[in-house]
């Protein structure tokens, strides 16, 4: 998309021909500035020229292709960072729309172990998009491991270990952020800690950080966040507790627990931070319930083994332990289907529900035979209401967790998504801040622009400052909220005024047409 100039006034004057341009390409004025710390107790103003804050302060009368005149309350604030974000799909969907309408500029991409390789073949290609938003990446441990020994459960070999570390330093030399890890996923869950730390140790030879989803957040979650700061130490390398809660009831009031070990570590100079979305439910695969077991070697081989007997009364035991005790809530009720491809009219519905519809008794047992079902029929994303409100407050309001979204490139209609992919970032600043006071407005802020920033390095981004790359979002903190909820997540959120992605207008009000400023970040270009 090619910019028009801002031209002014055209002269023609003895015969010569003089050519004025505006200062400014835009003037944000009369706005409440929050600058990555601190909110002004006045209204400033903000100018924006070629992608770049150029200038804060009075600016009013100076000359502007666009002037934009705010109430005095209005809040600017640099643009917010997601960093963990699922955007798979951002080939297809590259305006994502429902993130840039939340106020979100920049995402880190690629978490739980999910992220491209090789990152340079798909850094490149992404390059040819027009993109809305800026996308940073992690290289996926469970990518690079499927890659080299598929989904078999057993340690790598010398050759297999030395060809995933090849991996990692070729997305590290290619603008990788760091590491994720999806250690309770398939083929994650197979590996031990020892190969986690060699491959980490590539990523933090060249600045990079570790995410990860630990390997338990449930009856395992203190043993998980034990291992994670492991790989800290051992490797020497940032780490980020990703989407940091306490899965099911037995584990509800955990993070009082979590949280002491995250601030021990790093009196002990461990650099550990957290994420977090402000929801009590998780959204993952129907698998999550499946004993990872059961499903190594891929779907093939979970056929043949609930095909004897023996075995499947083994995996059939231990979901039913999972739905009792861990990510299944103890209540059919409690897991939600998101998007099932070969039962769409189960979307929104429950577990509970699916078994009534089959007039059977929606007991664990039965609960447990539609796990397998679901499986065997190519599986299903989930919603999970199994996280404590008190757990979700208390991690919010400790200073080093960030916050994300989870979420998912989404479009109005399509499957029942969680509704974070559409409401994070206005549900903790409309919720959380204005109607609960959970946190407060400026602690809020920082933990969605300038903390994230430090924690990637950016030296460009995640401030309102001069010099600094023009991601802002304006919006208007009394009316700010997210509109989805569990049972009608479509919607977007109220209260984004505007949002510009290096100095482009990408989003005002839905009154003018997109313009697309998001760029691919690398690390090492920043």
């Amino acid at each position: 998309m090619k910019k028009t100039l801002p031209i002014i006034a055209l002269f023609f004057l003895s015969n010569s021909c003089f050519l004025f341009y505006d200062k400014y390409d835009t003037l944000l004025l009369n706005g409440l500035v929050f600058d990555g710390q601190s909110l002004s107790e006045q209204p400033l103003d903000v100018g924006i020229k070629d992608g770049k804050i150029i200038a804060i302060g009075d600016l009013e009368g100076q000359s502007a292709y666009r002037t934009v005149m705010l109430n005095g309350t209005e809040i600017i604030s640099p643009g917010f960072i997601d960093v963990h974000a699922h955007i798979e799909r951002i080939m297809r969907m590259p305006d994502a729309t429902s993130f840039i309408r939340q106020g979100v500029t920049t995402v880190l991409a690629g978490p739980d172990g999910r992220g491209p390789s090789p990152m340079g073949e798909y850094l490149d290609s992404l390059e040819t998009y027009d993109l809305g938003i800026n996308t940073a990446w992690l290289v996926g441990h469970n990518t690079i491991r499927r890659k080299v020994m598929g989904t078999e459960n057993r340690a790598p070999s010398s050759d297999e270990l030395q060809a995933m570390k090849d991996l990692v330093k070729e997305a590290m030399d290619n603008g990788a952020y760091g590491i994720s890890t999806g250690l309770k996923y398939v083929p994650g869950s197979f590996s031990s800690l020892e190969e986690v730390i060699e491959l980490s140790k590539v990523a933090a030879a060249q600045g990079g950080i570790y995410t990860s989803h630990l390997r338990e957040e449930g009856l395992g979650l203190i043993e998980g966040v034990r291992e994670a700061l492991v790989i800290g130490r051992e490797a020497n390398i940032p780490i980020v507790l990703t989407h940091h809660k306490a899965i099911g009831k037995p584990m509800w009031g955990a993070s009082t627990k979590t949280l002491a070990m995250v601030d021990s570590a790093r009196k002990v100079g461990i650099d550990v931070m957290m994420d977090q979305y402000p929801y009590t439910a998780s959204s993952t695969g129907l698998s999550v319930l499946i004993p990872t077991w059961a499903m190594a070697g891929g779907q093939e081989e979970f056929k043949k083994r609930v095909n004897d007997p023996v075995t499947r009364k083994r995996i059939h035991r231990e979901i039913m332990f999972n739905i009792e005790n861990d990510r299944g809530g103890a209540d059919l009720n409690v897991v939600q289907f998101a998007n099932v491809s070969w039962k769409p009219d189960l979307n929104g519905k429950t577990l509970k529900d699916w078994a009534i519809e089959k007039g059977l008794d929606p007991s664990f047992t039965i609960g447990a035979d539609l796990v397998i079902e679901g499986q065997l029929n190519g599986g299903a994303q989930c919603i999970f209401h199994a996280i404590g409100e008190e757990d979700v407050q208390r991690i919010m309001q400790h200073p080093l967790a960030m916050v994300a979204s989870d979420g998912g490139l989404v479009e109005p209609g399509r499957g029942h998504p969680h509704p974070r992919s559409y409401g994070t970032f206005p549900r903790v600043l409309g919720y959380y801040v204005r109607d609960k006071g959970i946190i407060s407005l400026e602690l809020a802020l920082r933990k969605m622009t300038s903390l994230p920033a430090e924690r990637l390095g950016f030296e460009d981004r995640g401030w309102i400052k001069e010099g600094m790359q023009a991601d802002i979002t304006v919006f208007h903190p009394g009316l700010i909220n997210e509109k989805g909820t569990f049972e009608d997540p479509h919607h977007y959120p109220e209260g984004i005024s505007m949002v510009f992605v290096n100095g482009k207008l990408t989003y005002q009000g839905g009154l003018e047409g997109p313009q697309f400023g998001g760029e691919v970040l690398r690390k090492g270009d920043d």
